[in-house]
């Protein structure tokens, strides 16, 4: 199940960006904001996998 984990991870940070992305070119700091917060919640849960993988 991981594995499944860290794709879902994966693809909230890739959404985040294109959250991000779409923010700065309709300038709407909202959407920027949002972006970048699930770019953060992505790249925090895939250090939480990676943590999860050295202890295995």
């Amino acid at each position: 199940m991981s594995g499944i984990d860290k794709m879902k991870d994966k693809a909230q940070e890739l959404a985040g960006e294109g959250k991000e992305a779409a923010g700065k070119a309709t300038d709407d700091r909202d959407l920027q904001a949002e972006g970048h917060k699930d770019q953060a919640a992505g790249n925090a849960k895939q250090a939480g996998e990676k943590v999860k993988d050295i202890f295995k």
